[in-house]
């Protein structure tokens, strides 16, 4: 069955996770707790549904390959299906969800090493000492040789990026890209909110030191600074 052929209603996935029945909304778990229940399938189909685009979209990115991404997409459900009975009543669905498909990710990563990370645009956390080389990423320049600087830094990073360890580009990844809280990056991680934020830390900090070495300025037209 291909469980990934069409991508609406995505957006849907973060809400869907905490709503109750108050909204009217039946909530992932609950989705989850029928397909264990009773087999049933179209819960399981909603489930694919409510995050067909949000997951896709993230691993689009995390590998930088979007037939990578739809392997994995269909890989990380097929395992959702396979360990349903697994899940801990009381836990929730999306970060249980996205360590798996973190985990396929880093899987499907390492049986093909020549592909590249894509870029972090429209990041949405910080850390302000190297805001300046992240900001980067988002800049648009004002001229048609300013846009050619920053496309060639983009690449630059895309590729410093991918030289990073497995633990420190995905706490990169659910943060910088996906939008986690640390608290959600730590579920899907399996570890304490202070080792994500020292692998956040340390991850930029590689990422800022590579740039120093590589003798290169930040482009016209790239801000600095972040926010917590």
């Amino acid at each position: 069955m291909d469980l990934h052929d069409s991508r609406s209603g995505g957006g849907q996935a973060a809400a869907s996770s905490a709503s109750g029945g108050a909204s009217g909304v039946v909530s992932d778990e609950e989705l989850l707790r029928r397909c264990c229940r009773s087999g049933d399938g179209a819960a399981f189909e909603s489930l694919v549904h409510r995050y067909e685009q949000e997951l896709f979209s993230y691993l689009r990115r995390y590998l930088g390959s979007a037939e990578m991404a739809e392997d994995v997409f269909q890989a990380t459900f097929l395992q959702v299906h396979l360990k349903k009975e697994q899940f801990e009543e009381g836990r929730r669905f999306r970060p249980w969800l996205y360590t798996i498909a973190t985990n396929q990710a880093i899987d499907a990563q390492r049986r093909n090493r020549r592909h590249r990370m894509v870029s972090l645009d429209n990041r949405t956390g910080g850390e302000n000492e190297v805001g300046s080389l992240v900001e980067m990423l988002a800049g648009n320049g004002q001229t048609a040789d300013a846009q050619f600087e920053v496309e060639e830094a983009r690449e630059w990073v895309r590729s410093a990026i991918d030289d990073l360890p497995d633990p420190l580009k995905s706490a990169l990844m659910l943060v910088y890209h996906q939008g986690m809280k640390y608290r959600e990056a730590a579920d899907v991680l399996g570890i304490p909110v202070g080792t994500v934020k020292s692998r956040l830390h340390s991850a930029l900090l590689k990422l800022n030191e590579s740039w120093r070495r590589s003798g290169r300025a930040i482009p016209d037209g790239c801000a600095g600074g972040g926010h917590d």
